[in-house]
């Protein structure tokens, strides 16, 4: 800012001078602006040829060295200001943020508490030596690589590996630095040093990825590989053909790139304005250019195309216990444990409205679960007590392992009375956004995961990626980005501790910033500050926009700056007069580039505030029926007991798909689907929605017929079979349904400005 005052000084106090009639102290005047104006010029040049390239700036140079020899003090000084001027708005615009680590730094375990003969003393983490015996207290950081020497461990591994689930270790298992212990204290024996373990090296590969990340090259550097030549070669005629260096100065000083200069920053600093109204921050307009042109995409799974947490995806109830029953049960225990997986089963039974109380005694035992009295009875909630194996069991087992689920066992007075499957979910609108990507121009998506990869496949096949690759370290991650970005330019999109790394080498990071660590937000060029994955489209549709009228506004410039030049060459323009116009010019292509300013269409579907409000309505409504679903396989499976105990919970079944879930697809219908086919333009985009209502309306008139036949006696022999099958039926189509309609309607909301 200091450069463009003083060359604005020195032109406006030239003018005055002049005008007074002191035209020698004027001209003194204009000459120091435009020599000072040389010094940082010059070394633009010789910056861009030691990074090899030659940059519009010589032309610049170029410029106020020949106003300087024809004596043009008026037309240096001009140049002079818009130089500054340009380089002034590039700095706020494209200044790139430092991807400083401090965050990595800021994480990583500064203390230990080891066994010493005195008993335990904290310590210094620098301290610790192999084969120390360490204490890792409840909520602390494992701060060395160690084995487990007492007391089973359950480890949140997130920061690390991405896996969203915790994990048991049991004694003599080797566990890594920059894991927390989600469970009780345990101990460690410490095999590595804090500079030889995991979470060091972590910080010392995303410190080599940032050192080897290449520069962004501006938008007017690209446009120098002819421009600069083609005005040499001008000027020069010029002044062979009239014999007059006044007209070679001309050509060059309209020839200056300040319409390249100014055209790019301007769209660019518009841009970061429209982004930062989308809740995503891009730290300089080198990102926002780069994100523009982006044709791969890198995405991590946990916490980026799923949720990142453990969430009840189903609850299977034994013989003689309702799923409702179970859930409140375990929630009843798990509100007095300090769990991780507590909070999931505690909401759970919030949202679905499970009886809890109030439970006495309650212990908890590492590597094994949380027990507790519950009424008078002995509830255990965590693994299955052992002794106890049936055919029931092991085939939930196997349901689990199919789901890539978490099982957690619910026993009452030492029997088995249920089972809880957590899983973690993906995004609402991980679909949708990954779609309108595809559209904005990524043409490779790439899923790559520290998790395991029966479960990264089965989010992939849901998503429809092009590549996963799984069980990747963090040193595997960045050479697999680096891959990538040799091909095409990359984005790169994480949130974890473990991402950090692979988002400092890609061309462009991009973090999840609600939610994720702050190491990954601290390492990548693009924050998302909501939990919304769709921000990322959003910021690439403003990405490509930007971009675009950059490039359109530098190429007018140029345009009118080449017909100006042979004017020029032609005598016609004087360089004082060639200043003006390269102004005139300048106001045009800064005009055009604010058109970034105004939001554009884009790949996102603009939802009127009336459609968002019904979307909202019955996005709510879905979660509040959800907990019907269960209720479907819960009353199909309980046709395998007599038929007069499965009556009263089949006639439950039919009571709520009578008053709650059919009229809720009633409404749907008859409110919901007009206004969403006026705002698809399509009356045919809900065709297939509508034939799911159909389904079930005859599903559930269907099972209204068999409570008719059933009697008082339950359901005679002959209808168990089709009743089962209407009952999965209808838990299948309605199930798929919900999802459909999430994914693709009600992923639509929140879209406001």
């Amino acid at each position: 800012m200091g450069f463009l005052a003083f060359t604005a000084a020195a032109l406006v106090v030239g003018i005055v001078l002049s005008l007074a009639g002191l035209s020698v102290w004027g001209d003194v005047v204009l000459a120091v602006g435009t020599i000072v104006a040389l010094g940082p010029a010059s070394w633009w040049v010789v910056s861009a040829l030691r990074a090899g390239r030659l940059g519009v700036d010589a032309i610049a140079v170029l410029a106020l060295v020949g106003t300087l020899a024809v004596r043009e003090y008026l037309a240096g000084a001009l140049i002079a200001v818009m130089l500054a001027g340009g380089r002034a708005l590039e700095h706020y615009a494209m200044r790139r943020a430092r991807r400083d680590l401090t965050a990595l730094y800021e994480r990583a375990p500064r203390s230990a508490h080891r066994y010493d003969r005195d008993g335990l003393r904290r310590l210094d983490v620098g301290e610790v030596s192999r084969g120390d015996l360490l204490l890792v207290p409840a909520g602390e950081m494992v701060p060395v690589d160690g084995v487990v020497s007492r007391c089973a461990a359950l480890l949140d591994e997130s920061a690390l590996t991405g896996e969203a689930l915790p994990v048991d270790y049991p004694v003599g298992e080797s566990v890594r630095s920059g894991v927390v212990n989600v469970g009780p204290a345990f101990d460690l024996r410490a095999t590595s040093t804090a500079e030889e373990s995991a979470y060091a090296g972590v910080v010392r590969l995303a410190g080599e990825a940032e050192a080897g990340s290449a520069p962004v090259v501006r938008v007017a550097d690209r446009f120098a590989a002819w421009f600069l030549p083609a005005t040499l070669v001008l000027a020069g005629l010029a002044w062979v053909l009239s014999g007059e260096a006044v007209r070679a100065v001309a050509v060059l000083v309209v020839a200056t790139p300040c319409p390249l200069l100014l055209a790019a920053p301007a769209a660019i600093a518009s841009g970061l304005s429209r982004t930062a109204r989308r809740a995503v921050v891009v730290k300089g307009g080198g990102a926002l250019e780069t994100l523009g042109r982006a044709r791969t995409l890198v995405l991590d799974k946990t916490g980026t195309l799923t949720q990142g947490r453990p969430e009840v995806v189903d609850i299977v109830a034994a013989q003689g216990f309702s799923a409702r029953e179970v859930l409140g049960l375990a929630a009843s225990v798990d509100r007095m444990s300090a769990h991780v997986l507590a909070a999931a089963i505690t909401q759970a039974a919030d949202q679905r409205g499970a009886e809890t109380v109030v439970a006495e005694g309650v212990h908890e035992q590492a590597g094994s679960g949380t027990t507790g009295s519950v009424d008078g009875r002995l509830v255990h909630v965590g693994k299955a007590p052992k002794g106890l194996d049936s055919a029931w069991m092991a085939a939930q087992r196997a349901r689990a392992a199919l789901d890539s689920a978490m099982t957690v066992w619910v026993s009452v007075d030492g029997s088995v009375a249920g089972l809880i499957l957590l899983r973690d979910e993906v995004r609402a609108d991980a679909a949708r956004t990954l779609r309108r990507l595809r559209s904005a121009g990524i043409e490779r998506v790439v899923m790559l995961t520290g998790d395991r990869a029966e479960v990264a496949e089965s989010v992939a096949a849901v998503l429809g990626v092009d590549r996963v690759i799984a069980e990747q370290t963090p040193a595997q991650k960045v050479a697999v980005v680096r891959e990538e970005a040799e091909r095409a330019p990359t984005v790169m999109v994480g949130d974890g501790v473990n991402d950090a790394p692979a988002l400092a080498a890609a061309q462009v990071g991009v973090a999840m910033g609600a939610h994720g660590s702050a190491a990954s937000t601290q390492a990548a060029d693009v924050v998302l500050t909501t939990d919304r994955l769709d921000r990322l489209a959003d910021a690439m549709d403003v990405a490509r926009r930007t971009r675009r009228i950059a490039v359109e506004s530098a190429g007018i410039g140029i345009g009118l700056s080449v017909v100006a030049m042979v004017a020029a060459a032609l005598g016609a323009i004087p360089p004082a007069g060639g200043a003006l116009l390269q102004e005139a010019i300048d106001v045009a292509v800064i005009l055009n580039a604010l058109r970034a300013l105004r939001p554009g269409r884009g790949t996102r579907l603009h939802v009127d505030a009336p459609t968002d409000a019904l979307l909202h309505h019955f996005d709510r409504e879905h979660a509040t029926l959800r907990p019907a679903l269960d209720l479907l396989r819960e009353a199909a499976d309980a046709l395998d007991r007599p038929s007069a105990q499965a009556l009263p919970l089949v006639r439950h079944v039919h009571d709520v798909l009578s008053s709650e879930i059919l009229p809720h697809e009633q409404a749907e219908e008859q409110r919901l689907y007009p206004a969403l086919s006026r705002l698809l333009r399509d009356p045919e985009a809900t065709v297939t929605m509508s034939r799911a209502h159909a389904e079930i309306s005859r599903l559930a008139a269907r099972l209204a017929r068999h409570v008719e036949l059933a009697g008082t006696d339950g359901p005679r022999p002959e209808q168990i079979d089709d009743l089962r099958a209407c009952l999965y039926g209808l838990h299948a189509v309605l199930t798929l349904h919900f999802a459909q309609e999430e994914e693709a309607y009600f992923s639509l909301t929140g879209r406001a400005e």
